[in-house]
């Protein structure tokens, strides 16, 4: 089967070139069967590389460790759940899986686009096809998946590594980088577009969808990808800037200002060259992001690959040549680009879009100088400097609450120009609301954390701007039509998605910005060491270490991992609040250099954290039991099992599997003192409420809407592409 898979991306890599000179050939006028067999053979590309990824799985699923891959990233003690999400966990299988889930993209907008932007479809599919022949390229010139293990199939796997062992591994991955792949559509389109000297609204048109896709896989893939940090890192934290997360966030921050900034080109044919820029931007970096997760270039805990490889030497060729093209088109056409009015009022939505945009493209700045500074320092300097989360917060806290505010100015303001009355009119109720927030957060002692405070005020005052949108919406539809008030809001929000949906999200980034300040600002932590029947007290909590918890976990007769924990116990003002359990995983290492025994003490180790999540507060917990005493059992149990080498299989494993179990269950009866980790965090449910409401805001947007609403959105679009043309051919 790996030589079909080989086979498979051989033949798609041929025919992704083919379609790159079809495409480009067929751009030409009189040459149209030329591009429709471009678009034939991303058809064509996205079936093979299909058939290759199902090939993989199998393999995966079956423990075929013939294949490399799977020899090194599963085993047969995996769960067949983190079996089948195994297969991305490595370098080739995520190359594969961005080929994969590129070339289903692409041919879905090329089935979509058929018979539209004849002039600038040929472009973007020729820029599509190069996207997929260079991951092709990796996969059978540097990391191929369907290399085969030398000398014959082992009978063992290494292991998928302990910490991808979460439910949302299983689709963290697949988000973002649907994600990443999704942003390559409307950047080949806005290339094809500046090729054909096409600057209209329609391959704005054609391509929104995808641009709000992206933007809300990546939304996902952050939300999974901080949940997990959350709960299976065992830091107590969501997020650490580290580089891989920032590789995800930055391009949803331009995405996020790029679907403001159409709706200005939409409704006032301004700030094309802006648009353009922003769709380039997130395209390249969705490269940047795959590059930093699968390069090793920075230090992350979440890319999990050696460092030194040679693909990052051709990510880095890749991403010159975008960046060089992208810049070398936008300055040629600026001329193209011009637009069609100014800003007319500094009070008008399109001037606080503008804004808007002005600071999310700051926060960007911020995130990816961070990022890379450790680069960037070793460059000028020789040694890597790496910039913590407190540098991060210095700029991140007050560009946040700036955006907060402006994403709840926005929406009120008319445009072009706003008067004096209705500005008034419009936000008396929210500056009220933002007032009592601020008022009650230093009646409750939050005067001493200023930053959030004032965030407070400003999430305050964008939940009550989107309110009171959705109350005088559904008011005005109910005293129009006679509904009742809740179907009232149900028909206005069915009839404008776009608009209503984006305002959930807004509301959903206020939740999460409160929830955000209030468990970094107002975090209780301590590590101390206790002995069972010990107690220490945290953020007016005393939890109780009530006893030590050890066992093995099996999977098909095979020791899968050790569990050595705890069982606690947590009241408050003497009152019973909660149980928790928390224990500390140790999975077994195939090096024989660390013993018999001792090697099933010094593999990979994992944290199941103890946790009780409320609306009000979390109370996270953390145990790293001492190993130490249980040093001279081991020893003697690798010098007992090193010198019986002549025992007999089955005999050996029995003997083996009984001197485990006697050192778990000492540590059991004799537990020496552990350390923990307790965190009392406010609000933090209140991110993960947050996140659900923006991606629920999300899905509103992106639906299709009613027919007859589709009809008309189609016309209004078509209404402005024919006044551009005319503008451009006059």
């Amino acid at each position: 089967m790996a030589v079909v898979g080989r086979a498979c991306l051989i033949i798609a890599f041929a025919v992704t070139l083919y379609g790159i000179g079809a495409a480009i050939h067929g751009a030409r006028p009189g040459n149209r069967r030329f591009a429709e067999s471009a678009r034939r053979a991303v058809y064509a590309t996205a079936g093979l590389i299909t058939f290759a990824f199902v090939i993989l799985e199998i393999a995966f699923l079956r423990s075929d460790f013939s294949f490399a891959t799977v020899a090194t990233h599963s085993s047969t003690t995996t769960p067949l759940f983190y079996k089948a999400a195994a297969a991305w966990s490595s370098q080739e299988g995520s190359l594969l899986l961005w080929a994969f889930l590129l070339s289903v993209w692409s041919s879905v907008v090329l089935t979509i686009t058929r018979g539209r932007l004849r002039d600038v479809t040929p472009y973007a599919t020729a820029v599509l096809l190069g996207f997929a022949a260079f991951f092709i390229g990796l996969l059978l010139f540097s990391a191929s998946p369907f290399d085969t293990v030398a000398g014959g199939a082992p009978a063992e796997g290494t292991g998928l590594n302990p910490l991808l062992r979460h439910p949302s591994m299983m689709t963290h991955p697949i988000a973002l980088y649907s994600g990443y792949t999704l942003a390559a559509v409307p950047f080949a389109f806005a290339i094809g577009a500046l090729i054909a000297r096409r600057i209209d609204a329609e391959w704005i048109a054609a391509t929104r969808r995808f641009a709000l896709a992206s933007w809300l896989a990546l939304g996902i893939g952050l939300l999974l990808g901080a949940r997990w940090s959350y709960v299976e890192l065992g830091w107590g934290g969501y997020w650490a800037w580290d580089p891989v997360e920032n590789a995800a966030l930055l391009p949803w921050l331009t995405a996020t200002a790029l679907i403001h900034s159409v709706q200005i080109q939409e409704k006032r044919g301004m700030l094309k060259i802006w648009n353009v820029s922003l769709t380039l931007a997130t395209g390249t970096l969705a490269i940047v992001g795959t590059f930093l997760v699968r390069s090793g270039i920075l230090d992350s805990i979440h890319a999990f690959v050696e460092q030194g490889n040679t693909i990052a030497w051709a990510f880095t060729g890749l991403i010159a040549i975008i960046c060089a093209g992208s810049i070398g088109l936008v300055v040629s056409r600026r001329a193209l680009l011009a637009s069609e009015h100014r800003i007319e009022s500094l009070l008008s939505r399109e001037a606080v879009f503008l804004m808007n945009n002005l600071v999310l493209v700051a926060i960007t700045f911020v995130v990816f100088w961070g990022t890379f500074f450790p680069l960037i320092s070793e460059a000028l300097t020789g040694t890597k400097h790496a910039l913590g989360p407190p540098w991060f917060g210095k700029y991140i806290v007050p560009l946040s609450i700036i955006l907060a505010v402006l994403s709840g100015i926005g929406p009120l303001l008319s445009w072009r120009r706003a008067t004096a009355v209705n500005t008034r009119r419009n936000f008396v109720i929210p500056v009220g609301i933002a007032v009592a927030a601020v008022a009650v957060s230093l009646a409750l002692g939050s005067g001493h954390r200023p930053a959030a405070v004032l965030m407070f005020g400003a999430c305050a005052f964008l939940l009550g701007c989107v309110g009171q949108e959705f109350w005088r919406g559904a008011g005005a539809r109910k005293a129009m039509s006679g509904e009742s008030l809740p179907v009232a809001l149900v028909s206005m929000v069915r009839r404008n998605r776009r608009r209503y949906g984006g305002y959930l999200v807004h509301a959903g980034v206020a939740l999460l910005f409160v929830g955000i300040a209030a468990s970094s600002a107002f975090q209780h932590v301590t590590t101390p060491t206790l002995q069972v029947g010990q107690t220490t007290n945290v953020g007016g909590y005393a939890i109780h270490y009530d006893r030590p918890t050890a066992g093995i976990s099996t999977h098909d007769g095979r020791l899968e991992k050790i569990n050595l924990g705890s069982d606690l116990t947590v009241r408050k003002n003497g009152k019973f609040v909660t149980r928790l359990h928390t224990e500390r995983g140790y999975y077994p290492t195939d090096d024989a250099s660390l013993g018999v025994v001792g090697r099933y003490f010094e593999g990979e180790q994992t944290s199941e954290v103890g946790l009780k999540a409320g609306a009000a507060r979390d109370i996270w917990s953390v145990i790293s039991p001492d190993t130490d005493p249980l040093k001279n059992v081991i020893a003697q149990g690798d010098k007992v099992f090193g010198n019986a080498k002549n025992l007999p299989p089955q005999m050996g494993a029995a003997l083996l599997g009984q001197a485990i179990t006697g050192i778990v269950d000492r540590y059991k009866r004799n537990p020496p003192p552990a350390q923990f980790r307790f965190i009392v965090s406010p609000l933090v449910t209140w991110i993960w409420l947050g996140a659900l409401v923006i991606l629920f805001g999300g899905v509103i947007s992106i639906w299709p809407p009613p027919g007859g609403a589709t009809r008309r959105v189609r016309a209004a679009y078509m209404a402005r592409v024919g006044r551009e043309s005319a503008a451009t051919t006059q």
